[in-house]
């Protein structure tokens, strides 16, 4: 059997079960548990499923952007200790740019006594907390404006980062996993990658609930960051295929 018809297997019985084990797909297809590794890997580089402890899934979709007053609910012990660990990485005199969310508050909220950093951001609630209350510079990006989640995206936004040299990206997702960072928004795609472009280092700052899940753009390879902070509720597969990469990996909390 050719790779193409046991993805196609493999796809089919996911898709029907939920959660299959490696141990009865290799069963059902005849070949090595290498082999089904190498098809699930694959798989999972492609955004259609996802491997779990022992086995493989159905990946989650994320069909649309939550609210920025939905997100202000959830998770926020998490988002906080993030926003802890983040703000002890940021040396004095930095450059720094905050991207659009919650987690990104909570990191704003952990800088708002230091009066050396020059803060860019995209989002009109990190730029309104510092703006009111802390000594540090700031640049909005300005751009077209996501009402939802107080910020702005799209090209105009793009092309005003292009211009600066940014010592620490902090980069927030939507969802997140081996592949990459995700989101239902096109328009902030090029966003994430223009900061990513100018930035000597890149950070994703994202709680563990947004991992294992995917959307339909694909705004950044994970092989793109230099750290990764999250938290301490990833399951022992995700911390197994997180540890194996490059990016030196925090868990907050």
């Amino acid at each position: 059997m050719i790779p193409v018809e046991r993805h196609q297997q493999i796809l089919a019985l996911v898709a029907d079960r939920g959660v299959v084990s490696i141990a009865e797909l290799t069963e059902r297809l005849g070949v090595s548990h290498m082999t089904i590794r190498r098809d699930v890997q694959k798989l999972e580089e492609q955004g259609a499923v996802l491997s779990v402890s022992g086995g493989v899934r159905t990946a989650d979709r994320l069909a649309a952007e939550p609210s920025h007053l939905t997100k202000s609910t959830l998770f926020n012990d998490e988002k906080y200790a993030i926003g802890r660990a983040a703000a002890r990485h940021i040396p004095r005199h930095s450059c720094i740019y905050l991207d659009a969310g919650t987690t990104m508050l909570a990191l704003a909220k952990e800088v708002v006594d230091r009066d050396d950093l020059l803060v860019v951001t995209n989002d009109f609630m990190v730029a309104n907390l510092l703006m009111e209350g802390s000594q540090c510079r700031v640049i909005h990006t300005g751009g077209t404006v996501c009402r939802e989640n107080r910020s702005c995206v799209g090209e105009s936004a793009a092309r005003s980062l292009r211009h600066l040299a940014i010592d620490i990206a902090f980069i927030s997702a939507s969802c997140w996993g081996p592949r990459g960072l995700f989101t239902p928004d096109e328009d902030k795609v090029t966003v994430k990658q223009a900061v990513s472009e100018v930035s000597s280092k890149r950070v994703l700052l994202s709680d563990s609930s947004k991992y294992s899940r995917i959307a339909t753009f694909l705004a950044l390879p994970l092989e793109r960051f230099d750290q990764i902070i999250t938290d301490k509720k990833l399951s022992e597969a995700a911390l197994e295929q997180l540890n194996a990469g490059s990016w030196e990996l925090v868990l907050a909390g």
